[in-house]
Formats: structure tokens, C-alpha cells, sequence
């Protein structure tokens, strides 16, 4: 019944109890993309985490996860990163993957290359490093591989060995059924047989001051001394006694982290106290916790039934989940007299600071809380009530106007506050200890969620809907003078107005903008306007929280803003919170400064505690993972990143992968790549892990990355350098073929052309000879015409000077002859002879001859050659006598020329016809005429 009651009451606990728990990040199966069960992590020297899945080994380089199939295809049970080697058991086998040139991993088998008969159905379920040795542990043995010589030594249990512990350097083994086991000269030596170690299954153990402690599966803690076993009494007893163990470590911190086969994981501290409790009801992703590992930088991962979560336990935040749902989102808190507020739209919560308990509401405050203010070391809380002053877990109604938006003192007046309300401002009065609603501030009736009063008295509201308006009021508060809407900055949808540093901010959307007291009006300001810049905007609320900073915030980020000691200047600190990690009510943000660096933001599910001084950003640095090279049709090569690369240039489509081991869950990690030879220029800062160059040209180039961390830059720049050779038709030969060739085509070309222009100039000069001769023959033709016509015109005369002359010699011969007869008619005989003789003298005058021969021969020159080269037998008579039948002359006509008679030429012709061999039938005249 006492065991009933307990069990009862630690239920009640549990279901009610609420805590501020460390941020956590869940991996489904479909983010890491294999098997839903994981049962060992490791973390190596690259800073990369690696589990062992179902489906084989788990790689995780804080960007993206890679899994690399067990070789037998079978469970992956075991993992651990040594030295450059990550050793792994499975069933039936065990080995170690190693990094390959292309930045893959390949598996070697050791129990395949040692020859290791291993035990049917065999798995390794833990591997541990010592001392150039590796340790892995199965169900049945402990296989010692020694790396040195690379020899193998077994260890057989005889039973079941269910867990291998290495405790100050000295190993230990628990064996079902026979006690606690070391390791000496690789072998077993029983330490204890002690019932205890007999009975329980051991999960944990450790060294605690002068002995050793041992965690038991169901039973809780035991210490041992000289082979004796004793309960440890812990105050989580109660607790541990309810749940089933599966495995436990103990952090760098003292504290023990236990993972449950139900429950999640369970923090106590070094002395057995409970601290926390994480389970699916407030985080984790699984109850069932199959292993736990503390990475490098303190941070706990979970390796669970159902996927694998982080514990971010080294971070600077811690998150209150409200399991229950009775506190809603919170809008604003404080901290007064040793008490958390919380306004929430379910009422305003208290409880201590620093303490487990659940916030209680405080009673009268249920519905929405606007604000808590702290003036004079007195709590006051704008509800939608009204004003409630609060003393610890009691509220005191101090005005019913509804919708208390906002509480300010008015500057110079110790005994007035304003208060801004659903339907404008109103004042505030303290008589005789107590606070009380004087007066409505009249002429102005529009909510007034944000306002400022000015160093002049004047008093500005900012209404997201209807814009900032500036008031002048009178010197009691009692009436709004005159009013108008400030038109140097707009209205906008979550704009806030704040007062620090004596200046007053305005916020929206196009930036930060401070109030000109001399003219009365905003103006941008443009250094902290960069806040904003691209998307990050969601609110324009500003908070000024009292101890020097100035809290905005992004979509990426909580932002403050700070004065510099020596010289006053603003800067701006970002601290990477993403809206999404947030979950704020956009408009409603709120931060509220606790104590040292403490702050607690609110969001819409409980709050994020943060302290400033713990957890400062580390030093990170980035790898390129992976270079894939890869063709127009698509062909993948993997490119091996121990030296420069080079590659066809076919294969100039190039994918980086790249990444900063960092697992915080706050932490937003950017990347900046430059590729020279391309471009010289840093790219823009993305979230992006992977970058792709298609279709580069060939040529040398280096691919460089660098990561960000809360503005905090990488420590490297990890480079990868690269040349593209030129394609075929560039290469060096080629390039020699088409100079020689293009040579050739110039001098073939210029060949072809000179003999072009060549034929062309022979051409033209051969048209223009030929134009020439033409034109000359022309001239020759007009010169022969003119010489024709010339010589037609001699012939014509000569043939006139002949006919004239043969006339001539005709009448003359034919006068003298009638003169000779006549005279022979004469008596006188004496005076005839010489009068004869003259007669014949002028008959026969050889001078006339040769003149008519002259004549003749102008006329037709060719005749005489002609007939001496046909008839050579010819004489000179006969020859004139052929001259006068190509004349065509009749006998009778050339028988004067002849001084013969008719009869005569006719013997004459007879003769002539007989020399030249004449035909009968053929004329004689017609003979010599066709000549």
C-alpha cells in the first residue's frame, strides 16, 4: 500500500512538474534518411557525428547526413571514432571505415583480413580505445585488436557479457549470472561475485572519490570496495526505482545522464539529485533512449528508438515548456523581490526564482496581461482589467479603465504616472501611500499602446493602423491642447516607439528613425536601420531593458543595441535566435532583463532563459566534404580532394559540399564561397551547404568557402584549387593544326587571290588589249576604210588618169593616123617622110607606154606579177596586148594603141590565146578580166 501511495504521488509530481530544460533538436528518419533505430554515437576528430543505424553507419557533418551501408547488410550496433578511423560492429563482423581521396568513406573488414572465427549469431555492441588497442565487445567475448602489430586476442566470457567498462584506465566486464570481471594480460580476472553483480544488469559505471559506483538496470546505486557491494543511498532513489536503465555516461560536468527504456533520459546531479527529466512531453522524440554520448563540446546526444536528438546542455539558453497549458503565451515578465512574473493572455504567474516550482496565477489577474512595470521598487500590471499593483502573489485593482497598454512617470513629477489605454491617457495620482486614477487626459481618445514624452513636455503615440501623432498638454495632464499626425514617418503594421539614451526610436518596416527635438520631427537613422536590412524584418517593437541595451528583434535573430563606454557610440550585437525557435507572438516580444546577463524571452509556448556571459561563440572552422564533376548528360564522378584537380572539358559541371561541424540549435550557420577565375567577388552570405557551377570554361580556378557563426567568422578558408582542361578542338595540337592550318588557308587564300587578281589583271588586260585591238582594228578598219576610200578614190583616179590616158592615146593615135593618111594623100612628096617619121615617132612613143604602165600598175598592181608568174613565155607586146583585153578593149580600140590594124590585133589575140593554152570556149577578155 506504502509502495501504491508513492508511486501515486510521484505521478502527481511529474504530470504537474514543469522545468527550465536545455534546447533540443530532433533528427526523424526522414532527416537522416535510414532506419528509425540508432544504438551507438561518436563524435571524431573532424568534429563529425557518426551513428550506428540499422541500416549502417550514420555520418553527420553538422549540414548534412550520409549513410554508408553496413557491408553484410545487417545491423549496425556499435561505433567509434578513433584517431582517422571509425571502427563499427555489426553482426557477424567488425572493422573500421577510413576517409578515401574523394572524401567518402570505405569499409575494412578485421574480422575478414584477421581470420577471426567469430560465435553463430555473434553482434558487437561496444567498441573502446586504450592505449594503441581497440576493444570490441560482444555478447560473448572482447576481441583486442592491437593496431600496432595488427594481431587480434579473444576474451570468451563463458556467458553473457552484457557491458564493457573502461573506469581510470582499468577495464572492466559484467558477466550475467558471475560477477564483475577485469582485464589483465588479456584475460579475465573476477573482481566481484557479489550477489548484486550476480543478479542486476549493470549499465554504469564510474569512480567516485575512493570507489567505484555502479548503476544497475532496475535497482539504482551501488557502491564497490573490496570486491563489496553497498546500496547508494541518492535523493533521485525514488524516481530511479520506477524506471528501466538502458545506459548511462557521465558528462565532463560531474552530473549522470541516465537513458530509459521509457522514459527519455533523466539528469542527475554527481550527488544522485534530480535535476531534470526529458521525454516526448517536452522534447525529445522518443522515450526510449538506446545511447547517450557527450561530444567535444559538452553537448549530449541521444541515440533513441525512434531517431536521434542533441542536447544542446552547453548553450546559453534554457527553455521553459509549459507541458500543461495553463500559462498561454507570455507577453511580458519581471523580476521583484525574489519573484518570476509572467503576464500571459491567461493571467499574470508567479513563482520564486530559481526554483522547480510551477507558476501559480495569482488570483483577480486571470484574462490578458499587457505589461509589467517596475517604478520605484513597485510591481505594476497594465491588464485588460485595468491597472493591478502587485505585492508578491497578491494584485490590488488600482483603476478600472480597461486595456492598460503602458505605465510611465511623467518627467519632474514623483506622484504622477501615465498610463497609456485602449481609449487614449490617463493619469495616475499617489495620495497618502495609495495610487489612484486622477484624471482622463482629454481630446485625445485613440490607443495608445506606445508612447514618449519629450524633453519639451510634448507627447508622442505611435498606432500601428493610423500612424505616430505628436501631442501638446497642457501643464496639469488634464487635457490634450492640440494634436497632429507626424507625417515625416508612415504608419505601420507591428511599429514600435521607444526612449533611450534621451532620444526617441521610432521602428517599422523601412528602418529605425530618432526624433529631431529641433525640428520636431524623425529622421533615419542609418546605422541602425542595417538591423532590417533584406527580409529580416517582423516587428518594430524596441525594448529598452534598463541596463544599457536596446532589444529588437529579426527574423533571424534577438538584436541588441549598446553605447560604448569611452565614446558613446551605438553597436549592434545579434544573437542568432530564429523567429521560429522564438515562437513570438509577432508584435508582441518581449524580453525582460533578470539579473548579471540573465534575460528571459517569451514565447508562445512558455520562455527561453538566456544568460549573455555563458557560452561564448567558439572558434569553428569549415571542410569541403565532397567535389562531384559531372557531365551535359548527367555522368557523376567523385573528385579526389587530396591534391589540385583536373578535368576534361567535358566535365566541367562541378557541385561543392561543404560544412562547419557546429550543432547548436540556435546557432544559424551561413556560408560565403568566391570562385577565382570566375569571379574575385565574395558571394552573398547564405544558408546554402552545397554550391554548382555549370558549364565552366577551361581554365584554372579555385573554389573558396568560408562559414559565420553569430558574425563570428570561420577560422579557415577551405580552398579547393582546379583546372578544366581545354576541349579537344583548343588543345595545344589543335591549336597547332589550325594555326598551320589557317596559315595555309591565308597563304592558299592569298594564293587563290593573287591568282584571282592575276587572271582578273589578265583579264582586264586581255579585255583591254582585246578592247584596244578592237578600237585599233577600229582605227585600223576606220584607216583602211580611210585608205580604201583614199585608194578607191586613186584607183577611181588612176583609173580615170588611164581611161583618160588610154583615151588619150586612142584619139591621139587615131588623129595621127588619119593625119597619115591623110599626108600620104600628099603631093609634094619631099616634105612627107619627115612629117611620117614624126607621126611615128609620136605613134610609137615608148614614153606614153611607160606612162600608161604607171597608170596601169596604180590601178592594178598584182596584174603583171600574176600573168609573168602564170605565162613567164610572154613578151612585153604580148603583155600589152593583155593589159588592153583585162581593160576589156575591143580589137578595133586596141588597134590604135598597137598602131596595127584591127585585123592585126586579131592575129594578135589568136597567137596570145595559142602562148597562154587557152580553151576555145573561153573568152579572152574574160581570162585576163578574172585574173
Amino acid at each position: 500500500m506504502k509502495r501504491i501511495v508513492q508511486f501515486a504521488l510521484l505521478l502527481i509530481t511529474l504530470s504537474g512538474f514543469s522545468q527550465e530544460l536545455p534546447p533540443v533538436v530532433n533528427y526523424d528518419p526522414s532527416a537522416y534518411g535510414a532506419d528509425n533505430q540508432n544504438w551507438m554515437i561518436s563524435q571524431s576528430n573532424e568534429q563529425y557525428i557518426y551513428v550506428a543505424n540499422n541500416k549502417g553507419l550514420l555520418e553527420f557533418n553538422g549540414a548534412s547526413w550520409e549513410l554508408y551501408p553496413t557491408p553484410n547488410e545487417t545491423i549496425m550496433r556499435s561505433v567509434n571514432a578513433i584517431g582517422d578511423r571509425i571502427y563499427s560492429g555489426c553482426y557477424m563482423d567488425f572493422g573500421y571505415w577510413q576517409r578515401t581521396g574523394t572524401g567518402t568513406l570505405g569499409y575494412t573488414s578485421l574480422a575478414q583480413q584477421l581470420n577471426v572465427e567469430m560465435i553463430v549469431d555473434e553482434q558487437i555492441w561496444n567498441i573502446i580505445d586504450y592505449e594503441g588497442s581497440i576493444l570490441f565487445q560482444s555478447l560473448n567475448r572482447i576481441y583486442i585488436y592491437n593496431k600496432t602489430n595488427e594481431s587480434i586476442s579473444i576474451i570468451d566470457a563463458g556467458s553473457t557479457l552484457t557491458k564493457l567498462f573502461m573506469v581510470d584506465n582499468v577495464f572492466f566486464y559484467h558477466v550475467m549470472g558471475e560477477g564483475l570481471y577485469t582485464i589483465e594480460n588479456r584475460g579475465g580476472k573476477l573482481v566481484s561475485d557479489d550477489p548484486v553483480l550476480q543478479q542486476n544488469n549493470l549499465v554504469h559505471m564510474f569512480r567516485r572519490s575512493d570507489q567505484y559506483v555502479l548503476l544497475t538496470a532496475n535497482n539504482g546505486f551501488y557502491t564497490l570496495n573490496n570486491g563489496t557491494t553497498a546500496p547508494w543511498p541518492v535523493p533521485a532513489d525514488s524516481i530511479l526505482r520506477d524506471r528501466s536503465i538502458y545506459n548511462s555516461i557521465t558528462p565532463s560536468n560531474g552530473d549522470m545522464m541516465l537513458g530509459t527504456i521509457a522514459n527519455g533520459m533523466m539528469a542527475l546531479s554527481a550527488d544522485g539529485e534530480f535535476l531534470y527529466q526529458m521525454d516526448q512531453s517536452n522534447g525529445l522524440g522518443d522515450n526510449t533512449t538506446l545511447s547517450l554520448f557527450e561530444d567535444s563540446r559538452e553537448n549530449i546526444w541521444l541515440a533513441l528508438d525512434n531517431g536521434i536528438d542533441f542536447i544542446n546542455t552547453n548553450a546559453p539558453f534554457t527553455s521553459y515548456f509549459d507541458r500543461n497549458g495553463p500559462l498561454g503565451t507570455v507577453y511580458v515578465s519581471a523580476l521583484h523581490n525574489g519573484h518570476l512574473y509572467l503576464g500571459t493572455n491567461q493571467g499574470l504567474f508567479f513563482k520564486p526564482y530559481g526554483s522547480d516550482e510551477d507558476f501559480k496565477i495569482i488570483r483577480g489577474t486571470e484574462g490578458q496581461v499587457w505589461n509589467l512595470r517596475v517604478i520605484d521598487g513597485e510591481l505594476f500590471c497594465g491588464h485588460n482589467l485595468g491597472t493591478f499593483l502587485v505585492t508578491e502573489d497578491n494584485a490590488e485593482l488600482i483603476t478600472n479603465v480597461p486595456g492598460t497598454w503602458e505605465i510611465k512617470r511623467i518627467p519632474g513629477r514623483e506622484d504622477l504616472l501615465i498610463q497609456g489605454n485602449y481609449q487614449g491617457l490617463n493619469v495616475l495620482v499617489r495620495e497618502n501611500g495609495q495610487w489612484r486614477l486622477r484624471n482622463k487626459i482629454t481630446g485625445f481618445d485613440i490607443s495608445s499602446k506606445y508612447f514618449e514624452i519629450t524633453g519639451s513636455g510634448t507627447i508622442l503615440v505611435s498606432h500601428e493602423y493610423k500612424g505616430v501623432y505628436r501631442l501638446n498638454v497642457n501643464e496639469s495632464y488634464t487635457e490634450i491642447e492640440s494634436y497632429a499626425e507626424m507625417t515625416s514617418v508612415k504608419k505601420g503594421a507591428h511599429s514600435g516607439l521607444v526612449s533611450y539614451h534621451d532620444e526617441i526610436y521610432y521602428a517599422y518596416r523601412d528602418g529605425i528613425f530618432v526624433y529631431d527635438a529641433s525640428t520636431a520631427d524623425f529622421k533615419r537613422d542609418e546605422m541602425l536601420s542595417a538591423i532590417f536590412d533584406g527580409d529580416q524584418y517582423i516587428s518594430g517593437k524596441l525594448i529598452d531593458d534598463g541596463q544599457g541595451k536596446l532589444w529588437a528583434f529579426t527574423k533571424d535573430a534577438l538584436v541588441y543595441i549598446f553605447a560604448e563606454r569611452l565614446n558613446n557610440q551605438l553597436k549592434i550585437v545579434r544573437i542568432p535566435i530564429p523567429l521560429f525557435q522564438r515562437s513570438a507572438l509577432e508584435g508582441y516580444e518581449n524580453i525582460a532583463h533578470l539579473k548579471d546577463e540573465e534575460y528571459l524571452v517569451g514565447t508562445s509556448s512558455g520562455y527561453l532563459h538566456m544568460d549573455l556571459g555563458a557560452g561564448r561563440q567558439r572558434d569553428h572552422y569549415i571542410k569541403i566534404n565532397r567535389v562531384v564533376s559531372s557531365t551535359r548528360t548527367g555522368e557523376e564522378t567523385l573528385v579526389d580532394l587530396s591534391g589540385e584537380g583536373e578535368f576534361l572539358a567535358n566535365q566541367n559541371y562541378l557541385s561543392f559540399q561543404y560544412s562547419s561541424p557546429d550543432y547548436h540549435k540556435f546557432h544559424i550557420i551561413e556560408y560565403q564561397y568566391q570562385l577565382t577565375g570566375l569571379f574575385d567577388q565574395w558571394s552573398e552570405w547564405s544558408t546554402e551547404s552545397s554550391q554548382s557551377f555549370d558549364n565552366l570554361p577551361f581554365g584554372s580556378y579555385e573554389f573558396k568557402v568560408r562559414s559565420r557563426i553569430s558574425n563570428v567568422e570561420s577560422s579557415n578558408v577551405a580552398s579547393y584549387a582546379f583546372e578544366i582542361n581545354r576541349p579537344w578542338y583548343l588543345s595545344n595540337l589543335a591549336v597547332g593544326i589550325y594555326v598551320v592550318g589557317v596559315f595555309l588557308l591565308f597563304v592558299g587564300i592569298n594564293a587563290f587571290y593573287k591568282r584571282y587578281y592575276r587572271k582578273q589583271r589578265q583579264r582586264l588586260l586581255e579585255k583591254k588589249a582585246r578592247e584596244m585591238e578592237l578600237q585599233e582594228l577600229e582605227s585600223q578598219k576606220e584607216i583602211i576604210q580611210l585608205k580604201n576610200q583614199s585608194l578607191n578614190l586613186e584607183i577611181e583616179s588612176r583609173n580615170r588618169e588611164l581611161a583618160v590616158s588610154t583615151m588619150s592615146m586612142v584619139k591621139k593615135n587615131s588623129i595621127l593616123n588619119d593625119l597619115k593618111t591623110e599626108l600620104e594623100t600628099i603631093t609634094d612628096l619631099g616634105k612627107l617622110p619627115n612629117v611620117i617619121r614624126t607621126i611615128n615617132k609620136n605613134l610609137n612613143n615608148e614614153d606614153d607606154w611607160k606612162f600608161f604602165e604607171k597608170a596601169f600598175n596604180h590601178a592594178d598592181k598584182d596584174f603583171f606579177k600574176k600573168v609573168k608568174e602564170m605565162h613567164p613565155e610572154l613578151t612585153p607586146n604580148d603583155l600589152r596586148l593583155c593589159v588592153y583585153l583585162r581593160l576589156n578593149l575591143s580589137s578595133k580600140e586596141i588597134a590604135p594603141l598597137l598602131n596595127i590594124s584591127p585585123r592585126s590585133v586579131e592575129i594578135k589575140r589568136y597567137r596570145l590565146r595559142k602562148k597562154i593554152d587557152l580553151p576555145r570556149h573561153t573568152n579572152l577578155n574574160d581570162y585576163f578580166i578574172s585574173l
